[in-house]
């Protein structure tokens, strides 16, 4: 999609045109799954944040300033409403269950590998791999997303995947 089109999608949602917003959801929605999924390891808590920052979009879409920054806007609301679900894990002592990666489709061969890897690490590190893997995010947008130094950033990022790095060879 040339960006042209994408800023007419944009413009259409912004109007609450509900088949212009599905389009755009369409072409982000797995990898705010597969964010929410790596970030909060549980298939049903992830499918809720996701469902949660979709109506949350889509009701503030008004608020989005620059047609462009869609993916990077709905991330930053999905990046909250995480970090909320893992203060709420924390503070109730509740870790999801690490065995529910059966939901990964075909098209989702992600290896046995990659979820024990990931399970390897805090909540942060995990927090911070996945927007930058499966958002694309630098470490300056996660330093203003999560509110941390961005050098504090990179050296948490390069030591998730040093943790990561024997388990996946």
């Amino acid at each position: 999609m040339n960006t042209d089109q994408y800023d007419i999608l944009v413009a259409a949602a912004k109007k609450k045109d509900t088949t212009a917003f599905s389009k755009l959801y369409k072409l982000v929605y797995m990898d705010l799954y597969k964010f929410a999924f790596y970030t909060l390891k549980s298939k049903e808590d992830a499918e809720d944040i996701v469902s949660d920052t979709v109506l949350s979009a889509f009701n503030n879409i008004n608020k989005l300033r620059k047609n462009s920054s869609f993916k990077y806007w709905i991330f930053k609301i999905l990046t909250n409403k995480c970090k909320s679900k893992l203060k709420e894990y924390s503070k109730e002592k509740l870790l999801p269950l690490d065995n529910n990666i059966e939901f990964l489709h075909k098209d989702l061969s992600e290896s046995n590998d990659l979820k024990n890897a990931f399970s390897t690490l805090s909540s942060e590190e995990r927090l911070m791999i996945s927007l930058s893997i499966f958002a694309g995010y630098t470490s300056i947008e996660i330093s203003k997303l999560l509110k941390v130094n961005a050098n504090t950033v990179r050296s948490k990022i390069s030591r998730g995947l040093k943790k990561m790095e024997p388990l996946l060879k």
